[in-house]
């Protein structure tokens, strides 16, 4: 499996990282930097894929990354006006609409 490859994520686990970089980019991270630290928190919390194939599948993580919550961000998005943030967070369906077409033959 070639690094990057995201097929041994379950779609929960796609989900999370959908959402944080969603609040990544409210805060004004960039798309693909976004992307990039979402997955990472993911593994960071997952500690990897869940899909068949890893040994013990599905087992439960004490979340550790989503105990961090308010504590890192919001500053820069407390400086941005709300609008800002809803065209982004907007933007970064639009992306996830459009990267779901391209994987919709699965």
């Amino acid at each position: 499996m070639p690094r990057g490859d995201k097929s041994k994520y379950t779609d929960k686990q796609e989900r999370k990282a959908d959402h944080i970089a969603e609040s990544y980019e409210a805060r004004g991270v960039s798309e693909a930097e976004a992307e990039r630290r979402a997955w990472a928190t993911v593994n960071k919390d997952d500690g990897g894929g869940k899909k068949a194939g890893g040994s013990g599948r599905g087992a439960h993580t004490g979340h550790p990354a989503a105990h961090k919550g308010g504590k890192a961000g919001g500053r820069a998005a407390a400086s941005r006006p709300a609008a800002e943030r809803s065209a982004s967070a907007r933007k970064a369906a639009q992306t996830r609409k459009r990267n779901a077409e391209h994987q919709a033959h699965h």
